[in-house]
C-alpha cells in the first residue's frame, strides 16, 4: 500500500497486520481521487472508519488543506499516526478515537466544515442511513460538500437521506463508491 500521487508520492504506508482492517485497494483509491481531483485543493477532508489512514493521507498529499481521521480502534489510531509521520504529513492531520455514527457530533472543531467526507465502514456495518443522516444533521459538511461511501455493491445504500442524495455510483469489482451531495 502506497501513496499514489502528490507530495508524498511513492511512500509505502504501514499495513494493518493482524487488525481487522480492509484498506481501500490502490486502484479504487486512484479512481476515487481522479473523480475528486478538482475538489481537493485546499479542501478539508474527513476520513471516517479510517483504518490505515491511506485515503486521508492521499488527500493531503494531493493538496487538501487538512484531514481528520476517525476510527474506533486504538491500534488503528496508532497506525494512522505512524503512517502520517512516515509520509511527512503529521502536521496536516488530526486523528480521533471515536465511534461512528454515534459520536459524529464530537468531530466538529470550530468553524471547520468538511468539503469531502469519505466513509469506508466494515462490511458488517449496515446503518448507512444513520451515517448519512448524522453527517447531514451534524453540521459537518460544507455547503457544496460531498460524501463518498465505499461499500459492497450488493449492500443497500440509500439513494437519499437527510437532505443528501446519491448523484453517482461507480463499481470496481467487489467495491462500490457512492457519491452524495
Amino acid at each position: 500500500m502506497r501513496v499514489i500521487a502528490g507530495r508524498a508520492r511513492g511512500v509505502r504506508l504501514e499495513e494493518p497486520g493482524d487488525l481487522a482492517i480492509r484498506p481501500t485497494l490502490d486502484r479504487v483509491r486512484e479512481a476515487l481521487f481522479s473523480i475528486l481531483g478538482p475538489r481537493l485543493p485546499r479542501a478539508h477532508f474527513l476520513d471516517l472508519f479510517a483504518g490505515t489512514g491511506a485515503n486521508g493521507i492521499e488527500a493531503i498529499s494531493r493538496g487538501a488543506a487538512s484531514a481528520t481521521f476517525v476510527d474506533s480502534h486504538p491500534r488503528a489510531v496508532a497506525l494512522i499516526r505512524r503512517n502520517l509521520a512516515k509520509a511527512g504529513l503529521h502536521t496536516d492531520g488530526r486523528v480521533l478515537l471515536l465511534s461512528v455514527p454515534e459520536e459524529l457530533p464530537l468531530i466538529r472543531r470550530g468553524d471547520t466544515r468538511y468539503d469531502i467526507v469519505f466513509a469506508d465502514p466494515p462490511h458488517a456495518f449496515n446503518d448507512f442511513a444513520g451515517l448519512l443522516d448524522g453527517l447531514a444533521a451534524g453540521d459537518l459538511l460544507a455547503a457544496q460538500g460531498v460524501v463518498v461511501l465505499e461499500h459492497d455493491p450488493r449492500a443497500a445504500a440509500p439513494d437519499a437521506v437527510g437532505g443528501l442524495s446519491r448523484y453517482r455510483m461507480a463499481r470496481y469489482g467487489r467495491t462500490a463508491l457512492s457519491f452524495f451531495s
